[in-house]
C-alpha cells in the first residue's frame, strides 16, 4: 500500500493516523491518457466561500498528475470528511490567480516555501460545487436558446403563410422581412457574444473544453453562411418571381442546424457557465 492509498484509506474510515491534523479532501479525476479515475488527498483552503487547492507538489519540478487530468476533464468529485459531492475544476486567470495565492500564503505560509523550491508558478485551482438549485450564466444561455427557438418557429410559419398565399402577399412579404432582419441580428449579437466573451472565459478557466469551444465557434461560421443565405433571399424576395420553397427550404436548413447546435452547447458548457461569476 503506497502512502496516498493509506492516507485515503484512513480519511475514509474516519481514523487519524498520517492524515491526522491535516485539512484534506479526496480528490477524484479522470486519467488523461488512461481514462481511469484517480484519486488524490490533497491539503485545500477555503478563500472567499471558495474551496481551493494547488498543484504544488511539494515544489517537485513538474505540476502533478491530477492538475494534468483536470485541464483535459475539468469534471471531479470531491470527498470531504462528512459528505461527497460533484465538481469541476477551474483554472483562474492570472491576476485572479496571484491574488488567491497571496491568500493562500497568508494562512498557509508553506506553499511559499513550495513556490520558492521550483522555477514553475503554482497553479491554484478553484472547485466549484455542482448545484442544481443555483441559476448562473448558463440558465441565462438556455433562456436565450429558447426565445430563439421560438423566433424562428414564428418566421418558419411566416414562410408558410407566403408560400401558402395566405392573408396579403404584400404584407406578409414586408413583416417577414422585418421580422427576419431583427431576428438574424439578435443571433448574430448572441454569438458574437459568446465568441468575444463567454468562450475566451471558458477557456481560460476550464482548459478541457478546448475542442468544444472551438467546435462550437465553427458552428457560427456555418451558421452565420446561412442566415446570409436567408437574409439575401428575403430582402430580395418579390412575389410572383422569386422561388417561396427555396427560402423555407434554407429556413428548414437553418432550424436543423441551429438546434444542433444549441443542443450540444446546452449539453457541454451550461454547467462551466452556472459556477463562473459574470464580469
Amino acid at each position: 500500500m503506497t502512502f496516498n492509498d493509506q492516507v485515503i484509506e484512513e480519511f475514509r474510515h474516519g481514523k487519524g493516523g498520517m492524515s491526522e491534523g491535516w485539512k484534506l479532501i479526496l480528490l477524484t479525476t479522470t486519467g488523461a491518457k488512461s481514462g481511469k479515475r484517480r484519486t488524490n488527498p490533497l491539503g485545500y483552503l477555503e478563500i472567499d466561500g471558495m474551496t481551493v487547492v494547488v498543484a504544488s507538489n511539494m515544489g517537485a519540478p513538474a505540476h502533478p498528475g491530477w492538475y494534468h487530468n483536470i485541464r483535459r476533464d475539468h469534471r471531479v468529485t470531491v470527498e470531504t470528511r462528512s459528505e461527497t459531492y460533484e465538481a469541476i475544476a477551474a483554472v483562474p486567470p492570472a491576476a485572479e490567480r496571484d491574488a488567491l495565492f497571496a491568500k493562500i500564503v497568508a494562512e498557509e505560509p508553506g506553499f511559499a516555501e513550495y513556490q520558492a523550491k521550483t522555477t514553475r508558478e503554482l497553479p491554484v485551482v478553484i472547485l466549484h460545487r455542482i448545484d442544481e438549485r443555483v441559476r448562473g450564466l448558463g440558465d441565462f444561455l438556455v433562456e436565450v436558446h429558447k426565445w430563439l427557438r421560438e423566433e424562428l418557429k414564428s418566421l418558419r410559419a411566416g414562410v408558410d403563410d407566403v408560400v401558402a398565399g395566405r392573408a396579403d402577399a404584400l404584407i406578409m412579404e414586408k413583416s417577414l422581412k422585418a421580422h427576419c432582419v431583427s431576428f438574424c441580428e439578435a443571433l448574430s449579437k448572441h454569438h458574437a457574444g459568446e465568441d468575444m466573451g463567454a468562450f475566451p472565459m471558458l477557456a481560460q478557466r476550464f482548459p478541457a473544453l478546448a475542442p468544444v469551444l472551438a467546435k462550437l465557434g465553427e458552428d457560427h461560421v456555418v451558421v452565420a453562411a446561412t442566415q446570409k443565405r436567408i437574409r439575401d433571399l428575403v430582402e430580395g424576395y418579390v412575389h410572383g418571381e422569386s422561388d417561396p420553397v427555396r427560402l423555407r427550404d434554407e429556413f428548414d436548413d437553418l432550424a436543423g442546424t441551429l438546434e444542433a447546435h444549441f443542443a450540444y452547447e446546452e449539453r457541454t458548457i451550461v454547467t462551466a457557465l452556472n459556477v463562473t461569476a459574470p464580469g
